[in-house]
């Protein structure tokens, strides 16, 4: 399987995200998996890359020219492929393309923007795909009691709880991209206020 890491590039964060974005997409090679990202070789990108690509997942980069241009971001060496795009539309695009499942680990704007467009797809059926959410050293706790606000509040349905799954340790995470089907998801309903 595939399986898209959003995360951050930053490796100014603290080193405890770093370690266990690494266990995770080290857990995830040895049971068979590859990634797709963002092709950074920093921050939790260069974490997940490391891990897929020393535990024997093979690793696609996908990443804009600007940013080479630019210099925004190191690139990962060791992809096995790496894809260059015009534009961070069509880098989502390759990677959502590619991807059988995601996983969104800790971030910024970009990650969280990230989330937000595969959730909004899926919403509207454009994809069938895991969404899972790993709340990594419970980076994620406050985000998710944020979204079950907007929720209660009817800003969004309820049924989008079903859309993606917020999971507290690698093997949870693990078996759910492994197992989830989107089957009995009354996408009707989803779409509707």
């Amino acid at each position: 399987m595939n399986i898209c890491i959003f995360g951050a590039a930053s490796d100014k964060i603290d080193k405890k995200y770093i370690d266990d974005c690494y266990a995770l997409a080290k857990f995830l090679a040895r049971r068979g998996h590859d990634l797709v990202f963002g092709a950074g070789g920093e921050g939790l990108m260069g974490a997940a890359a490391r891990g897929f690509k020393e535990n024997g997942g093979k690793v696609h980069g996908v990443i804009p020219y600007f940013f080479e241009e630019n210099g925004y971001e190191a690139i990962f060496k060791g992809c096995d492929e790496l894809t260059r795009t015009e534009s961070m539309a069509e880098r989502k695009r390759v990677m959502e393309d590619d991807a059988d499942a995601f996983i969104i680990v800790p971030g910024g704007i970009g990650t969280l923007e990230e989330f937000f467009e595969v959730l909004t797809l899926k919403q509207l059926g454009r994809h069938k795909k895991a969404i899972a959410i790993y709340n990594s050293c419970g980076f994620y706790t406050n985000f998710d009691a944020s979204l079950d606000e907007i929720i209660s509040q009817k800003f969004v349905n309820e049924e989008c709880k079903l859309l993606y799954k917020t999971l507290n340790s690698k093997e949870e995470v693990a078996e759910y991209v492994e197992n989830y089907t989107a089957d009995g998801l009354n996408w009707d309903l989803l779409k509707r206020n």
